[in-house]
C-alpha cells in the first residue's frame, strides 16, 4: 500500500474510534487535523486522556497534528478549518452515539447526525475533497433478521432514531456524491470494543460492574448474538479506505439497483469481526480476564435494540483486503489489561 502523503481531517478525533485512527495515521507519517467538541455525553476526562495519548506519540510534532475543539454543527468554525488546511481526505466519525439515548434525547441526534453531517458534506463540496469516509452503523439493519447482514439487504426498517440518522447519512452522502462528484465511502461499524472504549457500551459497563460487584443486565434473557469487533481491526479497515476513494460501478443496473454500489462514486461496506458470539460468551470472556464472576440479572429486550448482529465483510475484503485478525479471547484480554492498568486510574 502506497502512502498518500496528504492532509487528513478526522472529526470525532477525541472519540474511541477517532483517537485510535489518529494515532495510526500519525505513526504512518500523515498530517492529521482533528476536530471534536468534547461534549459531556460521557466522561470528558477520558476524551482528554485520549488526546493526551496522541500528543505523547514520539512522532507527533507541530507539523503533523492539529486539533480544534468545536462542534460540527457550528458551520462557520468548520468552514474556517477546511479553508485553512484544505484537507484531501475527510474521515467523519463525529456523531451523537447510542441507541437508547436517542429515545430520550432526539434533538441531540437531529443536530449532530443530520445538521452536522450536512455541514460536513457542504464543506467537502466547497473544498473539492478527494476522498470522504464516514461512519454508518450496523443499527441500520434494524428489523432485518437475515443473517449474516449483507450490504445488499434492505435497511428500510430502522427501529431507533439513531439508526434512522445513520441511514439518512448514507442517503445524504450518496446524493452529494452524485451531484458534486465526491467519492464517498460509508462504513457500517459492528459493536466496536477495546482499550479506550466508551463507558456507555456493554464491555465497559460489564467490566465496571463486575469489579464493583454490581449486577449486570443481560437483556433478552441472554439470547443475543453480537459481532464484537476489536478496535485495531476497525482502524485498519478505515486506514485502508483512506488510500482508496470510492468509484462508480461501471456496470450498474438501473433496472435492478444494488444497494452497496452506485452509478455515483459511493460505496457502502460492513466492517465487523465476521465471527459473532453469544452475549453470555462475551461476558464469560470478561469474567475470565478479570478472574471474577458477574452478578447477572436477566431482563427482556430493551426498546430500540436488535437481537442479533453478524457482519458479512466480503465486500470490504475484496475492496481493500480487510481481514479482522483479533479473536474475542485476545481482544478481551487486551481490553481488560488496559481497563485494570490505565482506566481505573483515570
Amino acid at each position: 500500500m502506497t502512502k498518500i502523503n496528504k492532509k487528513i481531517l478526522v472529526t470525532g478525533a477525541a472519540g474511541f474510534i477517532g483517537a485510535a485512527l489518529v494515532k495510526k495515521l500519525i505513526k504512518e507519517g500523515e498530517v492529521v487535523i482533528g476536530v471534536d467538541n468534547i461534549n459531556n455525553y460521557y466522561d470528558t476526562n477520558l476524551k482528554r486522556r485520549r488526546l493526551l495519548e496522541i500528543d505523547n506519540l514520539e512522532k507527533t510534532n507541530s507539523k503533523n497534528w492539529f486539533f480544534y475543539e468545536f462542534s460540527i454543527v457550528d458551520k462557520d468554525y468548520l468552514d474556517e478549518v477546511f479553508r485553512k488546511y484544505e484537507p484531501d481526505v475527510v474521515v467523519h466519525l463525529a456523531a451523537q452515539a447510542g441507541v437508547r439515548y436517542s429515545i430520550t434525547n432526539p434533538s441531540e441526534y437531529i443536530q449532530s447526525n443530520l445538521v452536522g453531517f450536512g455541514n460536513i458534506l457542504e464543506a467537502c463540496k466547497n473544498n473539492t475533497v478527494e476522498n470522504f469516509i464516514y461512519a454508518s452503523s450496523s443499527s441500520v439493519y434494524g428489523g432485518n433478521m437475515n443473517l449474516p447482514y449483507s450490504e445488499d439487504q434492505s435497511v428500510t426498517h430502522p427501529i431507533s432514531l439513531y439508526a434512522a440518522t445513520k441511514k439518512s447519512n448514507e442517503l445524504m452522502a450518496h446524493s452529494y456524491s452524485h451531484l458534486f462528484e465526491i467519492p464517498s465511502t460509508g462504513l457500517r461499524f459492528f459493536t466496536v470494543y477495546g482499550p479506550w472504549g466508551r463507558p456507555d457500551m456493554a464491555p465497559m459497563i460489564f467490566a465496571n460492574s463486575i469489579i464493583n460487584e454490581e449486577p449486570i443486565s443481560i437483556f433478552n434473557y441472554g439470547d443475543m448474538l453480537r459481532d464484537f469487533t476489536y478496535i485495531d481491526d476497525i482502524v485498519e479497515g478505515i486506514f485502508r479506505c483512506c488510500y482508496k476513494p470510492a468509484t462508480s460501478c461501471e456496470n450498474f443496473d438501473f433496472l435492478n439497483p444494488t444497494p452497496s454500489k452506485s452509478f455515483a462514486k459511493h460505496r457502502i461496506f460492513n466492517i465487523g469481526n465476521n465471527k459473532p458470539v453469544q452475549l453470555l460468551e462475551f461476558v464469560e470472556a470478561i469474567e475470565t480476564a478479570l478472574c471474577k464472576k458477574a452478578i447477572k440479572e436477566f431482563k427482556p429486550m430493551q426498546m430500540g435494540d436488535v437481537k442479533n448482529t453478524f457482519a458479512n465483510v466480503d465486500l470490504l475484503k475484496d475492496w481493500v483486503g480487510f481481514q479482522p485478525k483479533t479473536s474475542i479471547g485476545e481482544g478481551v484480554s487486551l481490553f481488560i489489561d488496559w481497563f485494570n492498568n490505565i482506566y481505573r486510574k483515570i
